[in-house]
């Protein structure tokens, strides 16, 4: 089952919205949990990360949809953001909150369901996956790589970050590439290899990953772009 909120405050789109959705499950066979908000702040109070994917209207009364969208982001950086908008200048700037894409009113379901297959299948390659190291000092770790952040080499010692604790671990760079690889991660510079699922930005020569800022090589700068700019094109 996908959960997905529709956060839209003008009736119609909000029906229309939910009958394109419900005609999506009829013809691709899935199943959808929905819920239904008129406000970005209504979303975004108590939120807790239970959503797989939100439909997003950006102009709103009380909260608009990138400032709800930025307030999520600050707790889930896995829920998968489409804008709807009037305008499409503004659906730019999902850009800065990881957006998917956008959707320009009036939609249309072709255009619509264009989008949600995106959606659809970045949460299907979000299957679980896990990697085996082995931990200096002894013994090996299970890694699922869903919450692997980065690999860094340091001092010949390979450290792997992940959203619970950092792993110290023996092997190579080349290693946890070739394990890594398929699962979009890519080398930053010589000593981080990163994962593309968690990069919340680019600031200058560094991609941000969960608030930590990590040096982007002059040599590896631009590989490393095209490869963050093909994985968000495609939807992770």
């Amino acid at each position: 089952m996908i959960r997905i909120a529709i956060v839209e405050d003008e009736k119609l789109y909000e029906k229309q919205l939910e009958n394109f959705l419900h005609q999506y499950e009829k013809e691709r066979k899935e199943t959808f949990e929905i819920m239904l908000f008129t406000d970005g702040d209504e979303i975004v109070e108590n939120y807790r990360a239970q959503f797989d994917i939100i439909l997003m209207d950006i102009q709103m009364p009380f909260m608009d949809g990138m400032t709800a969208a930025e307030a999520i982001r600050e707790r889930d950086s896995e829920v998968i953001i489409i804008f709807i908008t009037n305008l499409r200048q503004y659906a730019i700037r999902g850009y800065a909150v990881d957006a998917l894409d956008y959707v320009v009113k009036p939609i249309s379901y072709f255009a619509f369901s264009e989008r949600l297959n995106k959606a659809v299948r970045r949460l299907k390659k979000r299957a679980r996956h896990t990697i085996i190291v082995k931990i200096r000092g002894g013994g090996i770790a299970r890694i699922d790589v869903a919450d692997l952040y980065y690999v860094e080499s340091r001092n010949h010692t390979m450290i792997y970050h992940t959203a619970d604790k950092n792993f110290e671990a023996s092997g190579t760079m080349k290693d946890a590439e070739d394990m890594l690889v398929e699962f979009q991660f890519c080398r930053g510079n010589k000593g981080y290899l990163i994962n593309l699922a968690h990069v919340d930005s680019i600031q200058n020569d560094y991609a941000v990953v969960r608030g930590e800022k990590l040096l982007l090589s002059r040599a590896r700068k631009n590989a490393f772009m095209e490869e963050l700019t093909n994985y968000w094109g495609e939807g992770k």
